[in-house]
């Protein structure tokens, strides 16, 4: 993927339109066309969205990033070091999902503690 942008990530640059060009019914497009690409997406393609957003773009709503990283833990609910970025982009938004990011920072740990070869490094 490296030198392209995957589709994810085409998408989700057209929902943060930094220039404010876009008009309502097109944002309202661009929206739905995201989430329809972010449901059915694999985790790696969330997972490069997510990472060109934060090298590049910091740009995406705080919504589209709980929803990415709620799809991406649902599809590998046993990988600690997803758990964890989920948690710590939680962090980032404010106190009102810290304890859900205590929550999956407390899972991680647990799956490491039964099988700490899981743990990515």
């Amino acid at each position: 993927m490296e030198g392209r942008m995957s589709e994810l990530s085409r998408l989700a640059d057209a929902i943060v339109d930094p220039s404010g060009s876009c008009d309502d019914q097109d944002r309202q497009v661009a929206v739905m066309e995201f989430v329809e690409k972010l449901t059915f997406a694999t985790v790696d393609d969330i997972l490069e969205m997510l990472r060109v957003d934060f090298e590049s773009r910091w740009g995406l709503p705080v919504w589209a990033r709980n929803l990415a990283y709620r799809l991406a833990c649902l599809q590998r609910p046993d990988d600690p070091h997803l758990l964890r970025m989920a948690a710590s982009d939680l962090y980032l938004h404010g106190p009102d999902w810290d304890h859900i990011a205590e929550d999956l920072n407390q899972c991680a740990a647990r799956l490491e503690a039964v099988s700490p070869e899981t743990g990515l490094e």
